[in-house]
């Protein structure tokens, strides 16, 4: 039997530690964090799950990979959001979608739009289902399916003149990893959801992955893409670079399932890095630091990683000394050792006060180690903050060096204080992801003690106050988790008015009975 993924959560069914664990570890997080409640509460198991019935019949010659089961129905039906996980954990699925379709091929694909289309369905187009921002939720849909890719897996062709590979939309990091080394080749795109997340998933949303400077983003690696849209195929042409108009392609990064359903894309990879070298660096404060970033990030040196941790992120993380800012600075190369660049970088740290821990080479030094790890298993974390009644949220966005420090001034005293009034008390610690030659993308993180059966109203009240304040200052409503259900109030403040018409507009001509994602980045009205 292959494995399933949990209908709730994080990770595979096989991978849910047993309630003494989830226990020790979540009362683990309570003496660690100072708050979060004694009782640790169980999931509600998917036998005792109450699904509506489908609302609609999926015709026959769709029934051999169409699925209404509860697993399926319910593992469709919400993202990977802190709201999202305490619904799925108490049982709560109000959306499920009516079906899940699974297409192993093209053909089937247009099987099931001109079917979808022809019957008023929405389609939701589904990869690993790691939206932290409601994007794959058939929030409020009256007749919807997942539909749901990964069949789509392989890597098809293999361009090593041009260093560019053919990759079906549905494969996951992991899959298409272990494929591209049978050519010792990697794309080297990381997001923290790589175990699960989809490459269609990562162009879809304009995810942000490994390198924290220079290749940052998803876009910078895409060389064309092939989608079906309810209009007939959309390809372009591939190219390493023209001017001819707006892309096609950048019409397609970030659209989220609302244009067309990405099957393939040519990517841009690489050799497989074989010179590696990694070192924490400690800053008395996160301002020192922050500027020791900025310098680097103006260097022309690209660190591959170059993220810095404030004083409260380093203790959260246990990566750094209390007080402390750690700078988590990396260089890989396949091409050439890489000493020259990370004693360059070092001596620009050292400018700004940055005293460097003991350097290891292939693997990191302990705080790097210590990161990396908590890195990793935040996603698996999250579900034990669920059980021990922890709110935990995230939000991440970009500004210019200009404004970067009284946006973190602003920003950071409105969302202490709508934590302190929502939730009594609670945590908020920042990092910088990305970092870019005018200005970084800081990601903030909030830890606050959550009331059972009220916490999703909790980190509701607490996402619109710290949404407001950074649009209000300046900042984007997101860097790197995309628009999704969760962020269009703050996406429709951000945008101009006129592009917001002309999105439409090409929303109109490639899907006129709106059936694809329906309510992310368009509401139903923008029809007519």
């Amino acid at each position: 039997m292959s494995r399933r993924l949990k209908h709730w959560g994080w990770g595979y069914e096989d991978q849910q530690p047993p309630y003494e664990q989830v226990r020790e570890a979540a009362l683990g997080l309570r003496a660690h964090l100072g708050f979060g409640e004694a009782e640790v509460e169980r999931p509600v198991p998917l036998e005792e799950v109450e699904l509506r019935p489908p609302r609609l019949t999926v015709p026959d010659l769709l029934s051999d990979i169409t699925a209404v089961d509860p697993h399926a129905r319910a593992s469709h039906a919400l993202g990977k959001a802190y709201r999202d996980v305490v619904r799925g954990f108490r049982g709560q699925f109000d959306d499920p979608p009516d079906a899940v379709i699974r297409p192993r091929d093209e053909h089937e694909l247009e099987r099931v739009l001109d079917w979808a289309c022809s019957d008023d369905v929405a389609v939701i187009p589904y990869g690993g289902g790691t939206s932290v921002v409601g994007g794959v939720e058939p929030r409020g849909l009256e007749r919807a399916v997942s539909l749901d890719v990964r069949a789509l897996d392989r890597v098809l062709e293999v361009d090593r003149a041009s260093r560019a590979v053919r990759i079906q939309a549905g494969a996951t990091g992991p899959g298409l990893e272990d494929q591209l080394r049978e050519h010792d080749l990697t794309l080297r795109h990381f997001p923290q959801s790589f175990e699960y997340s989809t490459l269609g998933g990562w162009i879809a949303t304009r995810a942000g992955g490994h390198f924290a400077t220079l290749m940052t983003h998803v876009d910078d690696l895409v060389e064309s893409v092939r989608a079906l849209t309810p209009g007939g195929w959309w390809e372009s042409r591939r190219l390493p670079g023209s001017g001819a108009g707006p892309s096609p392609d950048r019409m397609l990064i970030g659209s989220e399932g609302t244009l067309g359903v990405i099957t393939e894309a040519w990517m841009r990879v690489q050799e497989r890095p074989r010179w590696k070298a990694s070192v924490g660096v400690l800053f008395g404060n996160f301002a020192a630091g922050a500027e020791a970033v900025r310098a680097l990030g103006q260097s022309g040196l690209w660190p591959s990683n170059c993220r810095l941790l404030d004083e409260a992120e380093g203790a959260l993380t246990m990566a750094a000394p209390d007080g402390k800012a750690l700078l988590v600075l990396g260089f890989e190369s396949a091409d050439h050792p890489v000493d020259t660049w990370l004693e360059r970088a070092l001596e620009l740290a050292r400018d700004h006060g940055g005293e460097a821990q003991e350097r290891r080479t292939n693997g990191g030094g302990d705080s790097v180690g210590t990161w990396r790890n908590a890195f990793v298993q935040a996603p698996y974390l999250r579900d034990s903050f669920v059980a021990g009644g922890v709110i935990s949220d995230t939000f991440e966005t970009a500004i210019t060096w200009d404004r970067w420090q009284s946006f973190d001034e602003v920003v950071r005293e409105r969302a202490e204080r709508a934590v302190a009034e929502i939730c009594g008390q609670g945590r908020v610690s920042c990092r910088f992801t990305h970092v870019y030659p005018d200005g970084p993308a800081p990601y903030f993180t909030v830890l606050a003690p959550g009331r059972r059966g009220g916490e999703i109203e909790q980190w509701d009240a607490v996402k619109a106050a710290v949404s407001d304040a950074v649009i209000d200052a300046g900042g984007t409503i997101t860097h790197h988790h995309a628009v999704g259900r969760d962020h269009r109030p703050w996406y429709d403040r951000q945008r101009p008015d006129p592009f917001a018409e002309a999105l439409a507009g090409a929303k109109r001509a490639l899907d006129p009975g709106w059936n694809l994602n329906p309510g992310v980045l368009l509401d139903a009205g923008d029809r007519t």
